[in-house]
């Protein structure tokens, strides 16, 4: 029998988050990992060599990052334990002290290019005027006053990119996940022109200029189900298609001279990577990835090089850089410090299921192959995603906790229930107004799929998920108690009523159409809740919160845990007084998923 590796081992990971951005200048590469246990700040040359560590925080954060054009200075926003409220800084790029931009306690984030190209101007946004609007903010960098040049009405807008003479800015504004518009602000006469004449349910985002600031590309799934990329040209007022795949584009980059153009797909959930040259029309000769995710990508100026954060099956997300001329791909950084050898690890497999109204439910299944039971019947955990509208796909995730779990002989199935992003805008908005509802459906189905396998153990089945995940796993353990042996949720909401009236304020103005009205929909709401259905429970639960979080409250697992203790139940509750929705700190990440794989082999041990 091979040797059980402790999870300790497959936890032993750097991160590297979803920030990259070549220096102006093409020799270094920002970036943020965890290398000192919380996300900090750091550089590192092109082509590989010392990393240098620029913030050291152990509360705080760091989130987005940016450069200033001549490269003296970066920008970045950081949180401290787990809050969002988020901070802008800047310190200067060969090292120092950070110095606070903003000072009020509120939400801020970075615009794409946040530095105008003269380096008068810095664009971000920001709530601290009025919580239920994110408005954008122009800074002057030399007397620190600031404008407010976007109307702020309940609205969410975000700065994207200046045009490079300095003359534009672009914006978005978030309406909901599957309504987004685009703005522009002409800096000369202060007129913010809507670049998207539609008020249909789209996604419009803004993306890269071009170097003559003529025209921008954007992101859009107008007339789709997917999101393709176009151009939009100013002159003419309008945008063409570039590129249309049956699928979603991702991430999209231009260099600075403007010869290349490299984007990510996301293709039935694995990643990949493709490029053109703007001069010759031809396309660029990328590397085949492995089955995996490109969570960022950004291009030097002269467009030699890509820089890309990459998270795969058996890897966790790392820093690369592919040279476009001599076809060489470089790890940059070494996220896997456990010493387990890859080929120890299992490969998911895309699966499809069957659900209650004719659809074919994708879902990821981690296969075990050692130490599995005599009887040949494995146990196995079914992982909700959070989002909803958000995605499983084939990486490295919860600090190896699925790999950890094939190891020991549990298979993992990892569905895109209804509501899952990249299937679609109408498979995304199945969820809407619907949580509870035809999604639990999938569950079921998945529960029933995995019931029929002759190598599963029908009465060793565990449901976990975080956030939403944790929501679906309440509602699993409540409505569906038949199914399970053990349930871990992970900051997930109890009661719809409670938690739509405490979502972070600039989330309300989107809520009602997400999840509903606490007051139109209050009896769907109540019927929806795990809460309403708590004395249901029949087995083992584990629940995991933050007590910093801002949109789960703590209130709801207090209340989902109080009810199951009243009942006698078997509940095991963990708050952890340094983390908000999710963790922050390497230290704690490592508790969490300890805690969870503990449980899990104590309530529902593989007996191999």
């Amino acid at each position: 029998m091979p040797d059980k590796i402790p999870f300790q081992q497959y936890a032993a990971t750097r991160i590297y988050t979803p920030a990259v951005a070549y220096s102006p200048d093409g020799r270094l590469i920002a970036h943020v990992t965890n290398t000192t246990g919380q996300f900090n700040l750091w550089t590192i040359p092109s082509g590989g060599g010392i990393p240098r560590q620029l913030t050291a925080f152990n509360d705080d954060t760091v989130r987005g990052i940016a450069w200033r054009p001549d490269g003296k200075e970066i920008l970045f926003n950081a949180d401290s334990n787990g809050t969002e409220q988020h901070a802008i800084y800047i310190i200067p790029s060969s090292g120092g002290v950070p110095k606070p931009v903003t000072t009020a306690k509120a939400q801020h984030y970075l615009a794409t290019t946040p530095y105008s190209p003269d380096m008068k101007t810095i664009a971000y946004c920001g709530n601290d005027v009025t919580p239920e609007n994110m408005e954008i903010i122009l800074r002057d960098v030399e007397t620190g006053e600031s404008g407010r040049p976007f109307p702020a009405g309940g609205a969410m807008y975000f700065p994207a990119d200046w045009s490079p003479n300095g003359r534009y800015l672009t914006a978005g504004k978030l309406v909901s996940n599957t309504k987004q518009d685009i703005f522009m602000l002409d800096t000369v006469g202060g007129e913010v022109l809507r670049i998207t004449e539609t008020d249909d349910e789209v996604v419009f985002a803004p993306g890269p200029w071009l170097p003559d600031s003529s025209g921008f590309y954007i992101v859009t799934n107008q007339g789709r189900e997917f999101t393709g990329l176009a151009l939009y040209r100013l002159a003419e007022r309008a945008w063409t298609w570039v590129e249309t795949p049956e699928h979603d584009i991702e991430q999209v980059a231009v260099s600075r001279d403007g010869r290349v153009l490299v984007w990510a797909v996301n293709e039935g959930g694995a990643s990949r990577l493709y490029g053109r040259s703007l001069t010759t029309g031809n396309p660029l000769a990328l590397p085949d990835m492995p089955l995996g995710v490109i969570d960022a990508i950004d291009i030097n100026a002269d467009g030699s090089k890509v820089a890309l954060i990459f998270a795969g099956a058996k890897e966790a997300p790392n820093l690369y850089e592919f040279d476009l001329r001599s076809g060489e791909m470089l790890a940059l950084g070494q996220s896997m410090i456990g010493g387990i050898d890859p080929a120890a690890m299992v490969d998911p497999e895309l699966i499809h299921f069957p659900t209650h109204d004719g659809r074919q439910i994708p879902a990821w299944l981690y296969r075990p192959v050692a130490n599995l039971p005599p009887s040949g019947r494995t146990p196995v955990l079914l992982s909700i995603h959070g989002g909803p509208e958000a995605q499983e796909r084939p990486r490295y995730n919860y600090m190896g906790f699925y790999q950890y779990l094939a190891s020991r002989g549990y298979a993992v199935l990892a569905p895109n229930i209804r509501g899952s992003t990249g299937y679609g805008q109408t498979y995304q908005k199945l969820i809407h107004r619907d949580w509870g509802g035809a999604e639990l459906g999938d569950i079921r189905q998945a529960a029933e799929w995995l019931r029929a396998q002759p190598w599963v153990d029908a009465e060793r089945m565990i449901v976990f998920g975080g956030s939403f995940g944790g929501f679906a796993t309440l509602s699993a353990v409540t409505r569906l108690p038949e199914y399970w042996a053990l349930g871990v949720d992970i900051v997930g909401p109890s009661n719809l009523i409670t938690f739509v009236r405490s979502v972070p304020p600039h989330w309300r103005s989107f809520t009602r159409d997400w999840v509903g009205d606490p007051e139109e929909d209050r009896d769907m709401l109540i019927e929806r809740s795990p809460i309403t259905h708590v004395d249901a429970i029949r087995v083992p639960l584990l629940v995991i919160q933050g007590a910093n979080d801002p949109r789960v409250v703590q209130a709801e697992s207090d209340q989902m845990v109080e009810r199951i203790r009243q009942n006698g139940g078997d509940v095991t509750y963990y708050i952890d007084p340094e983390e908000g929705h999710g963790t922050t700190r390497r230290a704690n990440t490592l508790k969490w998923y300890q805690m969870i794989v503990d449980t899990i082999e104590a309530k529902v041990p593989n007996d191999a």
